[in-house]
């Protein structure tokens, strides 16, 4: 649950940024001349060609953000929202009917948990392959520690 009300957060974030950055550029132009027709809400859009073109420039950083917020959010851990470490190649672009399908494997630093990503994407994007681990994954590697000769 915290990992998708922290992904509203930053998308709320976001979209305040752009409405900003919108509203900023709408005070930077000055008001549109009144028509026969008396003043009409919102008429520099598309008349006036800078405002027009500033318009378009915020709304396109706003889709970046809105991507860098999803791209960030893929690669955290979905128990502690820490950003995901280690990563692990596997398989083989060459040899991929031996090794298996190419894919980058990241794990949490506490050991909530790993992410699988595949690297080929023959029918269109692939899902995210998150394990969760159980509480203690690093109990292996302590019960080598007590088998260890002293």
């Amino acid at each position: 649950m915290r990992y998708w009300l922290y992904l509203a957060a930053k998308l709320l974030v976001a979209g305040f940024v752009v409405l900003v950055l919108q509203g900023a550029v709408e005070n930077l132009f000055p008001p549109p001349q009144p028509t026969r027709l008396g003043w009409m809400p919102g008429s520099l859009f598309l008349y006036n060609l800078p405002f027009t073109f500033a318009i378009l420039g915020v709304w396109l950083a706003g889709a970046g953000l809105f991507y860098l917020v999803i791209w960030d959010q893929r690669r955290r851990c979905r128990t502690c929202l820490r950003r995901l470490r280690m990563p692990l190649n596997s398989g083989s672009w060459g040899n991929m009917l031996r090794f298996g399908r190419p894919m980058t494997e990241y794990i949490c630093p506490f050991g909530h948990g790993t992410l699988q990503i595949d690297e080929l994407h023959i029918t269109g994007p692939s899902t995210t392959n998150w394990q969760p681990h159980d509480d203690n994954i690093w109990k292996e590697l302590e019960s080598y520690d007590h088998q260890a000769p002293k």
